[in-house]
């Protein structure tokens, strides 16, 4: 079972100096020296080098004290996610799994093997307790596909104890820098590897930091391609955190998904719907599938928050324990169920579908005019139909038609903002403050809509207590909570809508 450690540290250019003494940096007392350890890894990635493109290490070590296989997870500059799996002959497939957006259909195969031998130290405070380990690594890297390069040289790297103040590292580097160190040009040892061993013929992925950066869009096909690219990124880099269960990452990729979908329909003038309609339907399932575990997550916050507020005297029978039962047999069976979306042909065809986009979008004739007009014309399209949907909504008489018609209004209210936020770059001040509109009105009208199901659930819930002779007291007295939150949000949103307008630039 693969387990995670939160990496954070730094490397450094080495020479025959070796590492200077750091005795009273930032707290430590003794340095001591734990001897040299040798380590082999072999690094795994597809022959295109996809993994390396996106600054993610896939690897299998011997040596020291966490042999195995080990995939890196970028977070920050100098931090990682490190997930973890005991030997084997063969990729583990935990750790294949949180890849396989990347990878796809692509077999990962030997790249590269580095060969260290590591002279440690461990850095500690006056209590004796790990601050950091030092360490002087002389490095052979030899590569195992093409002319099979190969590349020497000797670095310093800093790394930071478990639940160690990052602050520490600074104090370190400054030390490093008095005594001629300096910051390495490579982020990782394998990004040094590729480089140095990288034969004349070898052909670079064309994807990620290697490649050259992109030219600023020009057309309103460029913006809306842009902003189509930024989201595609979005799922891909998302894809290992949520099945890793990282908190918000469901979210974050349906919004991602959402936001995709909503570009194609908005910007019909630009890519050409016979193509792209067929993508919006697989995009509108994604969306919907990740909303199961979503939706759940929400309504557990919801639930269990407006729990916590009321009167202990007013909770009647076992409703918190009913209440976590639901929420977590209901989070494990979406979660398994979303891995296995993130694992199906269906999924991995989408996102090969949207590379394809990219790559070769059918652009319509107004995809080659200059941004501003054919932008704000979408724009301005969305958001009239958005006014004729709030009108609806403020017409409806109250309860189920009205909840229909405020939820059909805040879904236009989303594709407004993802409209005008992929043409932000374009329209400049009033797109911005566009975005800033919707953001307000789609918040209010998400309150009404997550008050329409808190009351669905507790419905549910109410039945299957009184099923089991228990008390519905607090389920009604939450219920009636529930339907004054909607309420309120129908009596704000005529103000709030009568304040929103929108202008086009220059």
């Amino acid at each position: 079972m693969a387990d995670a450690k939160r990496e954070i540290e730094r490397k450094y250019e080495s020479d025959d100096s070796g590492l200077p003494d750091l005795t009273g940096v930032g707290g430590v007392a003794a340095v001591v020296d734990k001897g040299v350890v040798d380590l082999d890894a072999t690094y795994y990635d597809t022959a295109d080098e996809r993994l390396a493109a996106a600054s993610l290490t896939l690897r299998r070590r011997t040596g020291g004290s966490d042999a195995g296989w080990h995939l890196k997870l970028p977070v920050a500059p100098g931090v990682r996610d490190e997930i973890r799996a005991p030997l084997s002959d063969t990729v583990p497939e935990e750790l294949a799994a949180l890849v396989r957006s990347r990878v796809r259909d692509a077999e990962l195969i030997p790249l590269v093997r580095l060969r260290s031998a590591r002279d440690v130290r461990h850095l500690l405070d006056a209590d004796g307790l790990l601050l950091a380990e030092a360490s002087v690594d002389s490095v052979t890297a030899q590569r195992l596909t093409g002319k099979g390069g190969a590349a020497q040289w000797t670095e310093i790297e800093v790394e930071l104890a478990d639940d160690g103040d990052p602050a520490f590292l600074d104090l370190v580097e400054k030390r490093l820098r008095r005594a001629g160190v300096h910051p390495s040009a490579s982020p990782s040892k394998l990004a040094r590897a590729l480089e140095q061993t990288a034969g004349r013929g070898h052909r670079e992925s064309k994807a990620g930091p290697r490649s050259k950066a992109a030219r600023p869009p020009v057309t309103a096909g460029d913006h809306v391609l842009a902003y189509l690219r930024a989201q595609r990124d979005v799922l891909v880099e998302l894809d290992p955190a949520v099945r890793r269960d990282v908190p918000d990452s469901v979210h974050r990729m349906r919004v991602a998904t959402r936001r995709t979908r909503s570009t194609l329909r908005s910007f019909r003038s630009v890519l050409d719907r016979s193509v792209t309609d067929t993508l919006g339907l697989e995009l509108k399932w994604l969306a919907g599938e990740l909303g199961v575990d979503r939706d759940q997550e929400v309504l557990a916050d919801r639930l269990t928050t407006a729990l916590d507020a009321i009167p202990p005297e007013l909770v009647t029978g076992p409703v918190r324990a009913r209440l976590a039962s639901w929420a977590e047999a209901r989070h494990g069976s979406a979660h398994g169920h979303l891995t296995g979306v993130l694992d199906s042909r269906r999924h991995l065809t989408l996102l090969d579908s949207l590379d394809t986009l990219l790559t070769t979008p059918p652009l319509r004739p107004a995809a080659g005019k200059p941004p501003q007009k054919v932008l704000d014309k979408a724009v301005r399209k969305d958001l009239a139909t958005l006014s004729d949907l709030i009108g609806q909504a403020l017409d409806a008489p109250p309860g189920e038609e009205r909840d229909i018609a405020v939820h059909e209004a805040r879904k236009k209210a989303k594709r407004t903002r993802y409209a005008a936020e992929a043409a932000t770059e374009a329209l400049g001040k009033p797109a911005r403050a566009l975005t800033r509109d919707m953001k307000s009105l789609t918040t209010l009208l998400g309150e009404h809509q997550d008050s329409v199901m808190a009351r669905r659930t507790l419905r549910e819930l109410a039945a299957a207590a009184h099923g089991a002779g228990e008390s519905g007291f607090t389920y009604g007295l939450l219920y009636g909570r529930e339907e004054a939150r909607a309420a309120a949000a129908e009596t704000e949103l005529p103000g709030l809508w009568g304040e929103i307008t929108y202008g086009v630039s220059g």
